[in-house]
């Protein structure tokens, strides 16, 4: 007799777990929210037990339903291997790679490598923002094939680095803000007084990570990189953005470098999980290597 567990209920309550609603879900999945219901009831009412208690202000999952979510996930862990490795298997090159990189990085840095893998390989690439923990959780979970990121100082022992190139970050703000009429040191003591922009890390289950924040500062959270540049030029607050980026705001007077104040360098690397290495991986790993360049 066929199940009523099918890879699309287990994906709906995988995701409506790991982002915590069934809105979140349905937009992480694309699909209406009282579509994502509609499936979990209709299962209900087929295996004739309760997934969801609804009893409290948030739905939340019954022991049986505990008990599909961890079954489940095994079972999407072996199908996607299963795809993964029939694919390449039958003709070597991956049906999807996913490739994760920082909001701090521009997104047409990577366009020259679709363009040219889409000449040898009909591989569908997925270019995907992470921030901060975010991108590492991204490659220990499978959520990403390849990475690109500021390098950090701890690799977990599976993963291969390389780095590929170097950037630097500027302290900035909007040229009418506050933080250009002060006097003395631009130290830690100093940036406590002024409200920091920040970008929201997108790890799910890993501890996020604060970069150039103090704890008692005031601080802007927006979810991605482009926000945190209009909340910048809106006068919101003060943080550092990639030279590449900062210049040209400098130059048209949107933006002005905070006096005092020296560019900071990181490295970028380039990492991937060692245990799975199929064609379209392999030929983005040497073509990053030998042509990455910041734009």
């Amino acid at each position: 007799m066929q199940s009523p567990i099918t890879l699309e209920a287990l994906h709906i309550i995988d995701a409506i777990d790991r982002r915590g609603s069934f809105a979140a879900a349905a937009q992480e999945l694309n699909r209406a929210t009282s579509s994502l219901s509609y499936q979990i009831q209709k299962l209900e009412q087929e295996l004739d037990i309760t997934i969801y208690d609804r009893s409290g202000h948030k739905a939340t999952l019954t022991e049986a339903g505990q008990l599909i979510l961890e079954r489940g996930r095994i079972i999407l862990s072996a199908t996607e291997k299963l795809v993964t490795d029939a694919s390449i298997l039958a003709n070597g090159w991956e049906l999807d790679l996913t490739i994760a990189f920082d909001g701090i990085i521009p997104v047409n840095n990577f366009f020259p490598l679709v363009d040219a893998l889409g000449q040898l390989s009909k591989t569908r690439i997925r270019l995907q923002e992470e921030i901060l923990a975010g991108c590492w959780e991204s490659l220990a979970t499978g959520r990403s094939d390849l990475l690109v990121c500021p390098r950090v100082d701890s690799m977990p022992q599976d993963v291969k680095a390389e780095t590929i190139g170097s950037m630097s970050m500027m302290w900035v703000a909007a040229e009418s803000h506050y933080v250009h009429k002060r006097s003395g040191e631009f130290n830690e003591q100093a940036r406590e007084k002024y409200r920091v922009i920040a970008i929201a890390d997108t790890a799910i289950d890993q501890p996020a990570i604060s970069i150039n924040v103090m704890q008692k500062q005031p601080r802007l959270t927006v979810t991605n990189f482009a926000a945190k540049v209009d909340a910048l030029i809106e006068g919101l607050g003060i943080g550092t953005l990639p030279i590449q980026i900062a210049e040209p705001l400098i130059a048209s007077g949107k933006l002005k470098q905070i006096t005092d104040t020296e560019p900071q360098p990181i490295d970028i690397v380039l990492a991937w999980k060692r245990n799975t290495m199929g064609e379209a991986k392999s030929w983005c790993i040497q073509y990053l290597k030998k042509n990455w360049a910041l734009k």
